[in-house]
């Protein structure tokens, strides 16, 4: 007789010893993970060993793997807690349902298409695509978008897609996001109505439809819904402080029968509702689902207690949280540091010298982020860090003079320094209406030969539509040459026409007009134009030159990037930057509802990023003003004293003849506020490059 043996364990013979590799607040929530549960998840507290572990305990307490149903934000995190459950039982794993909520909603949808007026195999359509169907529909809409400025595809996607996570109408999604167009929300509406009739007759969604008709097939189809229940009997959501409308109702349907209902999350770490996320969600967990029971993960294995008694006394002032404090299992090091600059690019000094000392004492560059409210933060660290030879990822973006905002107001300012540059014409009149690749060559053409800006600008070299088009570069070109200095011709084409060609073409057309205003807020150290340019175009060449090396491309590399990229990270050592009021928290969030608290979440966020050290910064001059003082975060003056060691700046002892630079001259006095002390050991100023020519 043959013999077959059987390798997974039978329910209730338990190989794992969780009592041994759990500290007791995961133990209780992988053994009494029951019935609906929330688990409040602090930063570093092992949230994701704890989903793991959770999901082997009910495979081996004989629950079937296609009985699970995992639910994360992104792909890797669902393959990384499915790997670690196969790494503790060997096997048994295969078979859950784990991946972000489209790509479970899109298996859904595939065995149900027809009863959300689908066939089986309905087409995704990507950003791309999506765009291009919204081209369609504006033309059948009959729009005149030449007759004023009116919203891009990937604005009235973005309006679109914003309506359906947040589960609002589109009129009121255009009001949030885009008030400057509100006039136009009957045209919008109809778009967006042409848009699902599109997608319908071509058998076609986008990633928005994935959830949308998810939804709308759990509730029009209670059979559907029951079925589905039965067969995920344990459903886990990840990061539930980041869910929005529209995934919570998908979550809520599919657990309402079993209630066997765990999710996983962080209030204090709610920070995207400008995606449309909810904290409300997590916070009115307990009430939406009576008898939950919550847990609460407060051990901390990522931080020193120094940081965590920053981080606790942060979060402290929101009233809109579930009250914790994370405790640190490491051991005390430094106090986190306050450190107050003089200005953007004093604070920039300061970083880079910081972040030097900290490699010579054995931290890699690549355990050292410098974190920022906003991208447009980091134009004065980026400049400081290219003079320094000292190499830098960018992470979730491009770098301050590689994006295109900056780039078109670069070529305006070509133009007026030189009105020959043909690839600076080609750029700028491509930003009009009415002039496309080749009528900007003919107009290029009609303009060889006139010397001097004055008698390029007086020829019209073009009629019709066009003309208009040229009109409207020659008048903000001419207005730009007679504002002055580089950085008063900066807010002249920023304040222009180009305001409205941004707000119209981009979703985040608000990140680059800020973008803009520290570019002209950098450009107020110069006086020539030709200069500024050289300054300029020396800089964006010199990171090209380095990034496209075999050899920088291996090389380590600090990390610069905006809190909310950093979101889930971790470093040795995190500098925070631009704690200063006006920058954070920012102005527009204020203007919001709860918008204080979740810039409060985002500081939270940016300091438990920290292992070890935590460098806060800020300038002293006024953002708008560098001869007038501004205040310090309201974020950083509200914090309980003592939590952290006030550093005062000192320059070292001139060790070069004066520089006419505007980086960082000893003439160029030193502000010190006296109130925040001085610490024992002063930081030192190496050698700074002093103009371009040291590239």
């Amino acid at each position: 007789m043959k013999e077959f043996v059987l390798k997974d364990a039978p329910a209730g013979a338990r190989k794992i010893d969780y009592a041994g590799e759990l500290n007791p607040e995961q133990l209780a929530v992988v053994e009494g993970g029951d019935g609906p549960c929330l688990v409040l998840a602090g930063a570093g507290s092992g949230k994701t060993r704890t989903v793991t572990y959770r999901v082997a305990y009910l495979l081996e307490g004989g629950v079937r793997p296609d009985e699970i149903l995992l639910l994360t934000f992104t792909n890797k995190a669902a393959k990384e807690m499915l790997d670690r459950v196969e790494g503790l039982l060997g096997a048994g794993a295969t078979g859950i349902w784990g991946g972000t909520f489209h790509s479970v909603a899109n298996r859904l949808l595939r065995q149900y298409a027809p009863l959300v007026s689908r066939t089986p195999s309905f087409t995704i359509l990507d950003e791309e695509d999506a765009r291009d169907l919204i081209k369609l529909c504006v033309k059948e809409a009959d729009v005149d978008t030449t007759a004023r400025r009116f919203p891009s595809p990937a604005v009235l996607k973005g309006i679109a897609s914003y309506a359906r996570n947040a589960t609002i109408p589109v009129r009121d999604a255009l009001t949030i996001k885009h008030p400057h167009f509100s006039d136009l929300a009957p045209v919008v509406e109809r778009i967006a109505e042409l848009y699902e009739a599109r997608k319908a007759a071509s058998d076609a969604v986008d990633f928005d439809d994935l959830l949308v008709l998810l939804l709308k097939l759990l509730r029009e189809r209670p059979d559907v819904r029951d079925r589905l229940a039965d067969r995920f009997r344990y459903v886990l959501v990840d990061e539930y402080q980041d869910t929005n409308a529209l995934q919570a109702h998908i979550v809520r349907e599919l657990s309402l029968v079993h209630r066997n209902l765990l999710v996983v999350g962080d209030d204090a770490q709610s920070i995207y509702s400008f995606r449309a996320a909810d904290i409300r969600n997590i916070l009115a967990f307990p009430e939406l689902f009576p008898g939950a029971t919550t847990f609460r993960l407060l051990t901390n294995y990522r931080s020193t207690p120094d940081i965590l008694a920053l981080a606790n006394g942060v979060i402290a002032h929101n009233r809109d949280q579930f009250k914790k404090e994370l405790r640190a299992v490491r051991p005390h090091e430094e106090k986190p540091s306050l450190v107050p600059a003089g200005t953007d690019a004093e604070e920039a000094r300061y970083i880079a010298e910081q972040a030097l000392q900290l490699r010579d004492e054995g931290t890699p560059l690549c355990e050292i982020a410098v974190l920022f409210r906003a991208s447009f933060h980091s134009q004065s660290l980026e400049f400081e860090l290219m003079k320094r030879d000292i190499p830098y990822e960018y992470r979730g973006g491009m770098k301050f003079f590689e994006r295109a905002h900056v780039k078109d107001l670069v070529a305006h300012l070509r133009l007026i320094a030189n009105p020959k540059d043909e690839a600076a014409w080609m750029r700028v009149l491509s930003l009009q209406g009415g002039i496309g690749l080749v009528t900007a060559g003919k107009i290029v053409d009609g303009l060889r030969g006139a010397e001097g800006l004055e008698a390029v600008l007086a020829r019209c070299p073009v009629s019709g539509k066009a003309a208009r088009g040229w009109e409207a570069a020659r008048d903000v070109l001419r207005k730009a040459a007679a504002a002055g200095g580089p950085s008063g011709m900066i807010r002249e084409v920023a304040g222009s026409g180009y305001r409205d060609y941004l707000e119209a073409e981009y979703p985040d057309f608000r990140d680059r007009l800020d973008d803009l205003e520290q570019f002209a807020l950098f450009a107020d150290g110069y006086e020539s134009l030709t200069s500024f340019l050289d300054e300029v175009s020396l800089t964006d060449q010199y990171g090209a030159a380095r990034g496209g090396s075999g050899e920088a491309q291996d090389e380590e590399k600090m990390v610069l990037t905006t809190i909310h990229q950093a979101k889930g990270l971790e470093w040795d050592a995190v500098f925070v930057m631009g704690l200063a009021d006006g920058k954070f928290p920012n102005p527009r969030a204020l203007e919001e509802q709860d918008g204080l608290e979740e810039e409060r979440r985002l500081l939270y966020v940016a300091i438990t990023r920290a292992r070890r050290r935590l460098f806060l910064t800020y300038p002293i001059a006024s953002m708008t003003d560098a001869f007038s003082i501004g205040a310090p975060s309201p974020l950083v003056t509200e914090l309980p004293q003592g939590l952290a060691e006030e550093v005062r700046l000192r320059h070292a002892p001139r060790t070069a003849p004066p520089s006419r630079s505007r980086w960082g001259t000893d003439e160029e006095p030193m502000i010190v506020l006296d109130a925040l002390g001085e610490k024992k050991t002063d930081v030192p100023y190496r050698g700074l490059l002093r103009n371009v020519d040291d590239l």
